[in-house]
């Protein structure tokens, strides 16, 4: 039986289930051969209003330089920003996978948007990533005054593995007293090796994530035989962390079908133990990825993701006029 027929799929996206293409995920050079060329077909998205530049920064102590994409709208919102960091279950992904939606979200909220290009496990396992990630932190708010920037207003934004290695920057960054995080927007994280939670023992079958693809995931990052085990670091898996106070306010999605639901659940549980403000917002009828499928739910999924940004960076609200809604009620 497929998964689209033993879960209750949103209707539009298990209509669409049917014609999605399936690739073994333990076939990892395929992967990212497969990735590489669905992007490559892609139309070019509408770029009007955004300029887009590619450059390379000062990488970690003895690793390579960190490739970053900038994304400058024409009019800023206000002086803020976000370094987004892509998903693949750290094995796959580079500035492609999330070109399209880093324009719209530039655009859209009215931010410079920084993209990271971190390294990819196998070849390279924790902490290379999160190292390129704390890298082009660094350098995004350390030139943040000649990107219109104001540094304290610094968000970071990741989907999947990218949310989990979002929040394990946020973590580092405390830490290390490095760059201010003024927000962690932590989509679908990826957060726990232990692979204990219900979600993570029951769905087995799921699209474009279940159980093996995160056992293949956490083992390539992590190194062979230490996922589960007491010697993961809480910054590689920050479902681990005994300390969450003084964190960034957090945003935290989670898809109804998807293995990571309950480990997502309850990190913003521990979030919010901890005293840092959080927002959880689990989508019926979803699954890992799904934001990705046309349909009522993804695009509902997308605007919010504008709505929490600006919000959260301090942006007001604007009228259908372009008002903020207190100047447009004195006029």
């Amino acid at each position: 039986m497929s998964a689209s027929t033993t879960h209750r799929f949103d209707a539009e996206l298990a209509a669409a289930l049917a014609s999605m293409p399936a690739v073994e995920i333990s076939d990892l050079m395929t992967n990212r051969a497969v990735l590489k060329e669905r992007f490559a077909q892609l139309p070019p998205p509408d770029t009007t209003g955004v300029t887009i530049t590619d450059r390379t920064v000062p990488g970690p102590d003895g690793a390579p330089a960190v490739g970053v994409r900038i994304y400058r709208p024409d009019t800023l919102a206000a002086p803020v920003g976000i370094l987004d960091v892509h998903g693949g279950g750290f094995l796959i992904g580079d500035l492609e996978v999330n070109h399209a939606d880093n324009v719209e979200m530039a655009r859209d909220v009215g931010a410079v948007v920084v993209a990271v290009d971190y390294r990819l496990a196998p070849e390279h396992p924790f902490p290379a990533a999160l190292e390129d990630c704390y890298a082009a932190l660094s350098w995004f708010s350390a030139h943040a005054a000649e990107l219109g920037v104001d540094r304290s207003r610094i968000a970071v934004h990741g989907q999947s593995a990218g949310g989990g290695l979002c929040a394990g920057l946020a973590l580092l960054a405390r830490d290390r007293g490095g760059p201010a995080i003024a927000f962690q927007y932590l989509g679908i994280p990826e957060l726990d090796d232990r692979l204990a939670t219900h979600s993570a023992t029951t769905f087995v079958d799921t699209p474009n994530w279940h159980r093996a693809g995160a056992i293949l995931s956490w083992d390539s990052y992590l190194g062979d035989g230490r996922r589960g085990t007491a010697d993961v670091s809480p910054y590689a898996a920050p479902a681990r962390s005994t300390d969450l106070a003084g964190l960034p306010p957090a945003y935290i999605s989670a898809m109804e079908f998807d293995p990571l639901r309950d480990e997502d659940i309850a990190y913003a549980t521990a979030l919010l133990t901890a005293g840092v403000s959080v927002e959880l917002h689990v989508f019926p009828g979803t699954f890992h990825g799904s934001v990705r499928i046309p349909a009522a739910v993804s695009r509902r999924e997308i605007d919010e993701r504008s709505v929490v940004l600006r919000r959260a960076l301090g942006i007001l609200p604007t009228t259908a006029a372009g008002q903020a809604p207190e100047v447009a009620a004195r006029d």
